[in-house]
């Protein structure tokens, strides 16, 4: 254990149920909590975002009485902002947060841009993407369509380079901006420079303080966790480890696996009840760590993440995902993936009753385009149609 750093309880190994419960009362998912959208936003870190619909969905599995109207008025004012960051994947943030999160990331956004061979085929260096970066901040000072974004790179180049705006996107500082449709976002983006920060912290300082606000968010967890959240390099995930010492807690976790937590942070009882969810797509909570196991039993794991990365809307279960839903004609089509009693059956309804009409006035056939993975060998013990 690094000098200085508390070990609390340390010969008494969590067991998984707890850290299931951790991870459900951080995620706001023992309990529907009365907070605003960006304040819930920043307590759960970061919602995944590549699909419009899934911050809102995520929001209203965790929020009394969510009304979507707050999400879009967040996103609107920009005290949520939508943007690349962790594990190269767009994310909903605080926008006091994203700051400290770019600035951790940015290196390694950068990186598996620059390196990939759709920017290095366009005969470009590394040195020529950095030199955009100035123009493409003042450009997109206001709000920039993708074709006005490609006819300034264009002008600056001299011609059409395929691959530069791919992955210009990716790692320069910028946010999407709403452009409408149901959820905030539509087909067609649209982007807008991050507001500079005065005086940027040290990267190493970022990585630090990203780490804190995923303990909080996510702990107990691993150091593998964290990289697997991040995608940053390990060695950087033990560094900043390091230099957190007393802000940070070793725990024994489940093998004798080390694990670690925000000083001070409380842990739920094992046997704490955890109410039945309809999880959006690409939640969080299935993709924050290396070991799924901690929400998504291991047999189940192909089953809901797809081979091609796409995570499918979840029924959550005593805390564990236990099958998965899609909207269909009269309700929610749910499928468990082995059998459930009849009081499940009955929280899943209602959970599913709410689910519809939250969705009516939006997007009632929400995340159809997904529908071609239940015709593709998806088993289940048990299909009902949860009526809306």
């Amino acid at each position: 254990m690094p000098d200085g750093r508390k070990d609390r309880d340390s010969g008494m190994s969590l067991t998984p149920r707890q850290l299931n419960r951790a991870t459900l009362d951080r995620q706001l998912l023992l309990r529907r909590e009365p907070l605003n959208a960006a304040d819930a936003v920043r307590r759960i870190v970061a919602v995944q975002a590549q699909e419009a619909a899934s911050p809102y969905i995520a929001l209203w599995n965790r929020l009394a009485g969510f009304d979507a109207a707050d999400l879009d008025a967040a996103f609107a004012d920009r005290a949520v902002v939508k943007a690349s960051l962790m594990r190269i994947t767009l994310h909903a943030v605080h926008a006091e947060d994203y700051p400290e999160f770019h600035n951790a990331m940015w290196r390694t956004l950068r990186a598996a841009r620059l390196g990939d061979s759709r920017f290095t085929s366009s005969g470009l260096s590394t040195a020529d993407a950095d030199a955009l970066l100035p123009h493409l901040a003042a450009f997109t000072v206001r709000p920039r369509t993708v074709t006005e974004v490609e006819d300034l790179l264009a002008a600056r180049l001299g011609e059409r380079k395929r691959g530069v705006w791919w992955a210009l996107r990716t790692f320069a500082p910028l946010h999407h901006t709403p452009t409408g449709g149901p959820w905030s976002f539509g087909a067609w983006s649209s982007f807008v420079a991050a507001p500079a920060k005065p005086e940027p912290a040290e990267e190493d300082t970022s990585v630090q303080r990203l780490l804190l606000r995923y303990l909080q968010a996510f702990g107990p967890a691993s150091m593998r966790d964290f990289a697997q959240f991040t995608m940053l390099r390990r060695p950087v995930a033990a560094q900043a480890l390091r230099a957190l010492a007393d802000r940070v807690e070793e725990r024994q976790g489940p093998g004798g696996e080390t694990l670690f937590d925000v000083a001070g942070a409380s842990l739920p009882a094992e046997d704490t009840v955890a109410p039945p969810r309809l999880l959006p797509m690409w939640d969080s909570t299935l993709l924050a760590y290396s070991d799924r196991s901690r929400i998504i039993p291991q047999d189940y794991r192909a089953l809901v993440i797809r081979r091609n990365g796409d995570v499918l809307p979840a029924l959550l279960v005593d805390g564990y995902v236990a099958g998965v839903w899609r909207p269909a004609e009269g309700g929610i089509e749910a499928t468990a993936f082995h059998r459930l009693d009849e009081g499940t059956w009955e929280g899943l309804a209602a959970e599913a009753r709410a689910l519809v009409a939250f969705l009516a006035d939006r997007e009632p056939a929400v995340y159809r385009r997904y529908a071609h993975w239940w015709a593709k060998h998806l088993p289940g013990a048990e299909v009902r149609l949860l009526p809306g």
